[in-house]
């Protein structure tokens, strides 16, 4: 009997989709700072596109390397198919070691409506979109940051002619996806202006909320 009750158990978790929250906004806008803190009170695992962009492109030997390069130093979005078997395989590896670890941060990405369609046509019937966390923030504070960042971080976007492309393509890309998940009722906006201290408040009402917490 007990057996027969977890083989079925293990069968279930198995069988359990990915739940997933994309978590959008321009750079700069807090979005890695806050997936942190969000990783830690809510155990979701937080998956940064751009981070496995940057990984895969500094491997040796990977056959998308070059190609990563050119469209990140361009401010550029990366071909879906790319991006998201790379999204793909880190929720099953993280799966795999276990499976109940089911709950998946997807930090800036979909970016555009290719990406969009990509995730539709290929990962739609495989993982659950249970909602949009956008981190609005105005321009100026956005290049403040990164620059600021810039200065120990390593990055080769993280400048000025860079942040100028990047942000272009947000408002054109990124952010008619946002209007799009909006119109569904898919969007819970926080204001990325304020401290990060401030803006975890914010971001924890959303949480216990979707988690059927009442906020005192």
């Amino acid at each position: 009997m007990v057996i027969s009750y977890l083989g079925s158990l293990v069968q279930k978790l198995l069988r359990m989709k990915p739940k997933v929250v994309f978590v959008l906004g321009g750079p700069g806008a807090g979005k890695g700072t806050q997936c942190t803190n969000i990783v830690k009170k809510y155990g979701y695992t937080h998956i940064s596109a751009g981070d496995l962009l940057r990984a895969e492109r500094n491997k040796e030997g990977t056959q998308y390397g070059e190609l990563i390069d050119i469209h990140i130093k361009e401010g550029k979005i990366v071909p879906v198919e790319i991006t998201i078997n790379l999204l793909k395989r880190a929720m099953d590896d993280t799966m795999a070691k276990d499976a109940a670890k089911n709950k998946f941060l997807i930090d800036g990405f979909p970016r555009n409506t290719n990406n969009l369609e990509g995730w539709n046509k290929f990962m739609d019937n495989d993982a659950d979109v249970k909602f949009v966390l956008f981190f609005d923030c105005n321009n100026e504070t956005c290049v403040e940051r990164c620059l600021e960042r810039g200065k120990g971080s390593g990055r080769t976007d993280d400048n000025v002619l860079s942040l100028q492309k990047r942000i272009q393509t947000y408002l054109q890309s990124t952010k008619p996806i946002i209007d799009l998940y909006a119109k569904e009722g898919k969007v819970r906006r926080v204001d990325g202006a304020k401290s990060v201290d401030e803006v975890f408040v914010e971001v924890q009402k959303i949480f216990d909320a979707e988690n059927g917490i009442e906020n005192v």
